[in-house]
């Protein structure tokens, strides 16, 4: 017997260093996602401490990308989520890391194909001083932040979802 496989609808891609504290928060909630949805084929979890170029075909087969990360910009424990569009990096390409822009213009660029939707779940880092323990604040804010996430990938794997 064969089986097709079909790729999945959403990838989920966190990225973070789980020894500086609240940098961990990206692959802490893909881990949290990844027991969440483990029965659900439409739903990829992949963590990495830094996102790099290859990752640009597992972007480039899904129709949403949910791109998982702490800020240094927002307010510490603030649940952020925004679109993310596709941008060339300036200056020489860019081997070791990728940001998230970066990452849909190289899918397009070298597969010639993209997301239909690309999102960011943010949380405010209050500290990502050495160390495998979240700040209160980014504690406090872990249950939102999952019924967020939760949220956003029950919305891009609705099979109706408009114009998909």
């Amino acid at each position: 017997m064969t089986s097709l496989h079909v790729p999945p609808r959403c990838l989920i891609l966190a990225c973070g260093n789980t020894l500086r504290g609240d940098d961990g928060v990206g692959p802490w909630l893909a881990a949290w996602a990844e027991d969440r949805f483990c029965r659900q084929l439409e739903v990829q979890v992949i963590s990495r401490q830094q996102w790099t170029p290859e990752l640009a075909e597992d972007i480039a087969r899904v129709r949403a990308v949910l791109f998982l990360d702490c800020s240094l910009l927002s307010p510490a424990g603030a649940v952020t989520v925004a679109a993310v569009d596709s941008a060339t990096p300036g200056g020489a390409a860019r081997t070791h890391h990728q940001g998230a822009p970066e990452l849909l213009a190289l899918a397009q660029e070298l597969f010639g194909a993209g997301p239909q939707t690309a999102l960011m779940l943010t949380v405010g880092a209050g500290s990502t001083s050495l160390g495998e323990v979240f700040s209160e604040p980014v504690m406090a804010a872990l249950p939102e932040a999952c019924r967020q996430l939760e949220a956003l990938v029950l919305q891009c794997t609705a099979a109706d979802t408009p114009g998909q």
